[in-house]
């Protein structure tokens, strides 16, 4: 029983899953920002926040159709229930990219190419890449609850 509770948390097939639906919402996330910016005149902090949401919703649906598809009761109360835990969890991943973002960048380190510090830009994959991880997990203990028989 404990063998297939991390089997099913360490699904490569899911977690591949996961990862491309993370993609697909990175795209939800830039094309809102640009747009509320650009076409709306929208602050970018505020843009970005819209855009993050706009994600989380859009990876959400997903998610439940798809990566957790086989996990989950049915109905609105359940569905409503794992979108507020999921949304929980994403605000989580974005304070921890935010984190490591910004305790990497007090570092002194620099990486000039062409007379641009490219430092500025390293920290934000790495952050990225560690939220992924953080996401997956918390999603799929918290949200969908895979480990639960």
């Amino acid at each position: 029983m404990l063998r297939d509770s991390a089997d099913a948390l360490l699904s490569g097939v899911r977690f591949g899953k996961f990862v491309s639906v993370g993609a697909v919402g990175a795209v939800f996330d830039m094309a809102t920002t640009t747009a509320l910016i650009v076409s709306f005149g929208v602050l970018g902090e505020y843009a970005k926040l819209v855009g993050a949401e706009v994600a989380i919703v859009v990876m959400f649906a997903i998610n439940e159709r798809w990566t957790f598809s086989e996990l989950g009761k049915s109905g609105a109360v359940p569905t409503l229930s794992r979108f507020v835990r999921s949304n929980i969890v994403r605000s989580g991943g974005l304070a921890v990219q935010f984190l490591i973002v910004r305790a990497l960048r007090q570092l002194s380190v620099t990486v000039p190419v062409f007379g641009f510090d490219l430092w500025q830009l390293i920290p934000i994959p790495i952050a990225i890449g560690a939220s992924v991880v953080l996401n997956y997990v918390a999603e799929s203990l918290l949200t969908w609850r895979v480990t639960r028989s």
